[in-house]
Order: C-alpha cells, then structure tokens, then sequence
C-alpha cells in the first residue's frame, strides 16, 4: 500500500515534506506517526498521519484527516481525564509529551503508547510531531508476568518453611523466612557463613549435603536438632540446585512430626501388649476372604484352636460361625461405615459348643490390603444368667398368677386346666397332666396340655392296684421323681408298656400331698426325646403342686360351705320371715300411738281450755265481787282476800241435792287460782309442744324460707318479743350490725327460736336479766350469740339440753322447756344451720345458732 500523505492549506515556515526512507519505515510500523497543528484558537489539523492508523483502529488516514475527534473517541473513558490532563502539562511546559492508555477498537481493547515533542512556530501555532506504538502485546504480557509472579509470591508466602540460598562454600547469599519460626534477622544471616550460624555438627552435616546436591544435581536431604528459645527443635533440609555452585536449602520443622512417631511407635508397642494381654479375644483377618492374620492368646482359649492352626484359615475353613450371614452383616456394616459395635453373634469353638459373643470390629490397612481388627467378648455366662433369671420372672409370675386364680376362683377344674397349659408353656414340654388318686375310682387324669403330634392322656385311669402301689411307691415321702430317660429307669413293665402307650421318652413328676395323704401328681413328659431337667423347673412344678393342693383343699372347703350355706340360707329366710312379722306388729304398736297420742293430747288440751276459761272467768268474778263486798261493808272474806267461787256455768249433778247445798260459797285463796292457771297455762304449752313435735316427727319442719335482711328480721321478731321482756323486767342490747349478708329464712319459726332461747333463760333466772345480742359472718355462714348473764350449766346439761329425752317428772317446767329446745334445734337443722350453748359461770349461758347466706341464685331471684 502507498504512503498517503495528507497536506493542509497551512505552510509552515520550516514545513518538511516526507521523503520517501520514512514513507518505507511507517508502512512497516506497528502504529502511526503523526503531525499535528494546532492553532492559537485550539483548533486541531492533521497535517500527516501514516497508514499504520489501520493496525490501531482499523480506520483509513482519510477518516482521520476528515474528523480528527475520531481518535479521541477511540479512548477508553477510564483514561480519557489522564490523557486530557497530560495533553494541558505538555503545552503549558513545552515539555515532550508521553502517555499510556487503552483505546477501544472494533476488535477490542488495546493499549498505546504516544509520545511527541511540541515546537513552538513563530506564529505562536503548535506544531505536535509524534508516535502511536501499539503496545497491547507488551501489556498482555506484563500481566501475565505480574500474574505469574503474584502467584508465584503466594505460593513461596503459604509455604511456612524457611528458604535459603547458599553457594557452595556455605556461604548465605539470601533467604524466605515470612511465617516461618526464625529468631534471627535477615541482615544477622545474609553474608554469614553456616560455620559462624550453626553448631559444628550441624554445619558439617550440611555442607556435605550441599556438596553431593551441586555434584549429583539431585535433590537432597538430611535432618539434624538445633536448640531454640523453645526447646531442642528437629529440623528437616531438603537442597535443590538454584544456580552456579548454589542451593536453594527448604528448611522444615519436623519436631511434631518426631513426636508423633515416637507416639506412635509407644502406641504400637501400647497395641502389641494389649493385643497379647486382652481377656477378650482379638483376631485380625482380611476383609474380603476372612483369612486370619494374627491373633492373641485370648483367641486360642477362647475357640480351642493353636496359632498355627488359625493363622492362615479362613474362618469358614475352621467353621466358627454358627450362622454364615453374622459374617455377612458385618462386613456390610464395615463396608459402609468402616466400623461395627456390639453386634451379639454365636462361635463355634473347636469342641463344637456354641458360644455367645458381642463382637466389635474395625477396616484397618496392613500393608495397602484392608483387614478387619475385631474384638469377641464372650458373653456366654452372661446370657445363661438372662436366661436363668428371665426363667424365674416367668416362674413367680406363672406362679404368682396360679396363686391370683385359687384366690379369686373356685372352679377347680378351670384352675387345673389353666396350670398345666401354662405349666407346658414354661417347660417347652410336649405333655403335662394332673393325675389325681381315689381311694373308690383309683387313678385318674383330671386335666392336661399335650403337643397335637403325641397321644392324649386326658381322661384315662386305671384301678390295677399293683400298678398303683408301684407308682405311690415311685413319689412316696413327697420326692420329685426325675427320669431323663426312661430307657435307663429299673420300672416294671407295666409302666414301661404305659410309656410306649404314650411315647414317654423322659418324666418329671411331683406329688399332690393333701396333709399326709398322697392325693394326685403333677407329672411333665418330653415325648421327642430324653431330657435333661433343669433345677429351676423342678422348683417350678414343686411350688405348682403346692399350689394345685391349696386349690383342691379350697374346693373341698367351697363344697362344705356350700353345704352350710343351703341350710344357712334356709334359716336365714324364716328369721326373715319372722323380723318381717315383728316389724307388722312394731308398725301397728306405732299406728295405736300416734292414735293414743293424738286422742289424750286432743282430750287434754280441750280439758286444760275448758279449766283455764273456768279458773279466768271466776279469777275475774271474783275480783268485782270482792269490791261489791267491800264496798257494802260486808263480811270478813271480803277483808282477807278470798273470793266465794260460784260456778259460772250450770252444772246438771247425778243425784238430787238439797237446796241448801246447790249454791254453796265456796271460799278459795287468789294465789291458788292464779297457780292453778299457771299450772294448766304449762300444760298446756307442753301438749301444744308434744303435737308440734309429734308433727315434725312424721312431717318434718314445714319452713317457709323468704329472702330478708337479718338484722330487719331481727328487728320485727323483737318488737313482738317487747311483752315478754317487760314482764320480766329484762333487758335486750343489739349489737347485730346493719349491714350483714341476706339470709333465706322463715320469720315465723325464727321467732319461736328466739322466744324459746329467751324463755329457758328468763324461766331459769330471776327477774332483771341482761341479753346481750350479737352476729358475725363465718365461712359462708351467719353466726348468731344470745348471751345473758344468768346462772350457768354443767357440761352434761349443755350436751343433752337440745336432746329429746325424758326429764325429772316432777319437774312439769323443765319438760316443757326441754321439748322446745329440742323443736329448735329441728328448725335450725331443717334451715341447714346448727345450734348449741356455751356455759360460763361467771358470764351465764351463751346460746349461739347459725343459718346459711343466700346463693346468688337466690339473690337473682325475682
């Protein structure tokens, strides 16, 4: 391609044209030589430009010239600020200009390098003459140096092992000691020869190993001990050739590693005398074939055979396992965990007799062939005395069980049946049957649990009485008659062709004893071959035939009591029968008294009227006859208070009387009168009392409960008791506060309560006495205190003063008292409240009764 050469209008005073010796040069350059003008007003032209703009930017020296801003629009804009400010410090300094920086091309990134000298012209114009090198190989291959050697520095940083280069007289010419353990410095080591540095030995040691590196041009090592701050450390050289008669020495702390091996050669030794002196047996075998490597004494006890004779085997040459897929399992288990614990497996020894093992095993390398280190701990004794003890539970439990159904059951022949189904069960027996001995029917089988495969016995008996007698003969003095094979038993041949009949092969029975008397045997046979009989399983049929007895002996004592019961239950029905008639009799007794009660007290109380209303109307007669008298001045009864009784109503007498005596005066004392009222007023209120009670007796308290304000019920029931305080000149002092709970009551029968309490205490005292009333609210509850200041009463009397019961005969006053007392405890009772008294000598009586709050149902209620 021709050099194109671009001119502009503008002539220079010194303007060069471009001969042809650097048209040549710029066709061959890898980039483009440049002039460039530019103008006092900053306007750039392109003066010239060579073709190498196309190795560049793959544009034409036309485009260039037509729009120079092409090639400012070729800067990468990361570099843009650098280019702009290098272009201002070379025209202010008329300084050359350099500078590096990427372009963007249509075939990518690369980098340039320019440089140019800028030349003042006359006209104060600037001429730019200069060179674009393409750079981007340089570039490229700059960062992959930096590259290689960033790597290259991480490597020689992560390594912490100490680097020296020294020459051959052993001399340090340099050295690497980042992260590693050196107490030096650079400069205290470089220059230094290893004789100055190092102990003699040490520096003997690696000049030979300096000498054979340079000579044989191989690689090297040698280790040697150095004392340090921390101890005598070991340290471990390689040498490598690095140049012309120098090594480059990698220094290596190995003292962990030392001690490791010294632990692991005590470990070995460790392993080797647990491996000879384990109490359990440890065996080392391929894990692929299961060839016996090595083995410990432990072994040859345990499994019988020599060391000479294992080593080498397989354990299935020598045909120690009982069961080939224990093998299998745990190589599978090695396989995919490299490790087995307690796996519970059975050895067959050199003898034959099976074993019980936990075997643990671990994948070992010996020797680059993966083996398998196992450990047997022999377990034998121990599962004999699971089994043993697992065997006694079932035998308390079976028997434990027996003994639950005897207590709880009296059908003996489901007990016998349930006994030797588990009896067998137990035992693993084929038969087990319960022979029971009559004295009428001989021998017989009462119940039995038989293997389907043998004959049953179940119902067979026999009356041969030489047989018999040979059989008693056989359990006489209450022994266990033990046969493990009864081939070898001096029997008779009845009894030998009786366990032909039955194919008995081995028996264990022991007897029924009733008190002294053989009563039956509870006999095991094992029917498939003789049998060694196990102390734990006589045991167990001696203790059931303990159990069988009490069974029989409990039936016999049900069929007597049975028997008792029948006639029990006979005279049971007539003394029924005959309570049944007494109770008749007792119900009309109580029928003729209540009417006897109800008549008198109905004739009493009309009686006791009828003389109260005579006793008052002549009390009242005579009070104005008297003053009648009086006033006339007549007689001297007048003057002396007595009253001439005249009957107010006719009489109509039996028998004629003279006339003289029909009219008659009567002269009767007032105080008499007035005792015979008060007599009959007592009998009176003790009739009324007897009804009241006689009524609740039958009845019960008929009370009428409303919702009230206690201390307003007080109030009403008080004002109605005012009489009664005031003619016994008593008084009441309420301290029964305002504000208490509402209470469901009956005022009606309160107020005989109260009237009665008050009443005893009056009746009981002289005139004057003092009340003193109170309330509180106690655990749901109103409680109510009568305390006067009266006499008081013994213990005794307090106890029973509520009671109903019969009091001093002569006394008519306590009677009538003690019925209304024991009617208010009925009230209080029937009102869900309770009553009592508190004697204090110096206080008096303190009456005291409570009576239930009302629910909030009842509060709620309309």
């Amino acid at each position: 391609m021709d050099e194109t050469v671009v001119k502009s209008q503008y002539t220079p005073d010194c303007q060069q044209k471009p001969n042809n010796l650097l048209s040549k040069l710029a066709v061959n350059l890898p980039g483009i030589i440049f002039q460039v003008l530019q103008k006092q007003d900053g306007s750039m032209s392109v003066l010239y430009v060579s073709s190498g703009c196309q190795y560049l930017d793959e544009l034409e020296p036309e485009a260039i010239q037509a729009d120079f801003q092409v090639l400012y629009k070729l800067i990468h804009p990361q570099d843009i600020k650098a280019f702009t400010e290098s272009i201002a410090v070379c025209s202010t300094t008329i300084t050359p200009w350099h500078w590096e920086g990427r372009i963007i091309t249509p075939s990518g990134i690369k980098w340039i390098q320019s440089t140019s000298q800028p030349e003042l012209q006359g006209n104060g114009d600037f001429l730019w003459n200069g060179l674009v090198m393409d750079i981007t190989d340089r570039k490229l291959a700059e960062e992959k140096l930096l590259e290689s050697e960033a790597r290259y520095k991480a490597i020689l940083d992560a390594i912490p092992d100490l680097m020296f280069r020294i020459s051959r007289d052993g001399e340090y010419l340099d050295l690497k000691s980042q992260g590693a353990n050196i107490t030096l410095s650079r400069e205290e080591i470089v220059g230094k020869n290893l004789q100055e540095l190092l102990p003699s030995d040490v520096a003997a040691i690696s000049q030979v190993a300096i000498a054979k590196t340079l000579d044989s041009g191989t690689l090297q090592t040698c280790e040697y001990q150095l004392p340090t701050p921390l101890g005598v450390r070991d340290y471990e050289a390689r040498l490598v050739v690095s140049g012309q008669d120098e090594v480059l020495a990698i220094v290596r702390d190995i003292t962990e590693r030392k001690q490791a091996e010294v632990s692991l050669q005590n470990l070995a030794q460790k392993f080797a005398k647990a491996f000879s002196c384990s109490p359990d047996s440890i065996t080392i075998s391929t894990l692929q074939e299961g060839r016996l490597v090595e083995v410990n004494d432990s072994f040859v006890r345990l499994s019988g055979y020599e060391r000479d004779e294992a080593i080498g085997k397989t354990s299935f040459e020598l045909n120690v396992w009982v069961h080939e897929r224990d093998r299998l399992k745990l190589v599978q288990e090695l396989q995919a965990t490299g490790v087995a614990r307690n796996l519970e497996v059975e050895f067959r020894p050199k003898s034959g007799e099976i074993i019980t093992a936990l075997l643990s095993a671990e994948v070992i390398d010996l020797d680059g062939i993966p083996c398998i280190l196992a450990v047997h701990h022999d377990i034998t004794e121990r599962k004999q005395v699971e089994a043993q003890l697992r065997l006694s539970a079932q035998r308390d439990r079976l028997l434990a069980e027996t003994l639950v159904r005897i207590r709880s059951s009296l059908n003996l022949e489901q007990i016998l049946q349930t006994t030797v189904t588990e009896v067998r069960q137990f035992l693993q027996a084929d038969r087990v049957f319960i022979s029971l001995n009559n004295a009428k029917l001989g021998v017989r089988t009462l119940a039995e649990s038989v293997d389907p495969k043998y004959p049953s016995v179940l119902g067979w008996s026999t009356n041969d009485e030489a047989y018999l007698q040979e059989v008693r003969n056989l359990l006489k003095d209450n022994l266990v008659r033990i046969v493990e094979d009864i081939t070898q038993m001096p029997v008779s041949s009845k009894v030998k062709a009786h366990c032909r009949k039955f194919q008995t092969k081995a028996s264990l029975a022991v007897p029924i004893m009733l008190g002294d008397e053989l009563f039956g045997a509870l006999i095991a046979n094992q029917c498939s071959g003789s049998r060694h009989w196990q102390p734990i399983e006589i045991d167990l049929l001696q203790q059931m035939s303990e159990q069988v007895a009490i069974a029989i002996q409990q039936s016999q004592i049900c069929q007597k009591l049975a028997e008792l019961n029948t006639n029990l239950e006979y005279q049971v029905q007539e003394r029924t029968s005959q309570l049944q008639q007494k109770m008749q009799e007792v119900e009309k007794l109580h029928r003729v008294k209540d009417v006897v009660l109800h008549t008198v007290t109905h004739d009493l109380q009309t009686s006791v009227m009828g003389n109260l209303m005579v006793l008052k109307n002549l009390l009242n007669q005579g009070v104005g006859g008297a003053e009648g008298q009086r006033s006339r001045g007549a007689g001297e009864q007048g003057s002396r208070g007595e009253i001439t009784a005249i009957s107010p109503l006719p009489t109509i007498p039996s028998a004629p009387l003279p006339l003289s005596h029909v009219q008659s005066p009567i002269p009767v004392s007032r105080s008499i009168i007035e005792r015979m009222i008060q007599g009959n007023d007592r009998q009176l209120t003790m009739i009324n009392s007897l009804l009241e009670i006689n009524s609740c007796e039958k009845q019960g308290i008929d009370i009428k409960p409303e919702l009230v304000q206690f201390s307003t019920l007080l109030g009403g029931i008080f004002a109605q008791l005012e009489p009664m305080l005031t003619q016994n000149q008593a008084t009441l002092k309420n301290l029964v506060p305002a504000d208490l709970p509402l209470v469901m009551a009956d005022a009606t029968w309160l107020q005989k309560v109260l009237a009665n309490l008050l009443t005893h205490s009056l009746q009981n005292n002289p005139p004057g006495l003092n009340f003193l009333l109170s309330a509180t609210v106690e655990a749901g509850m109103i409680r109510i205190q009568i305390q006067d200041n009266g006499v008081g009463m013994s213990k005794l009397e307090c106890d029973r003063l509520f009671d109903l019961h019969v009091r001093d005969p002569q006394d008519c006053c306590s009677t009538s008292i003690g019925l209304k007392m024991y009617l208010c405890r009925k009230v209080l009772t029937a009102h869900g409240g309770e009553i009592g008294v508190i004697s204090n000598r110096k206080r008096g009586l303190t009456f005291w009764f409570t009576l239930p709050l009302a629910t909030s149902s009842a509060t709620n209620r309309p």
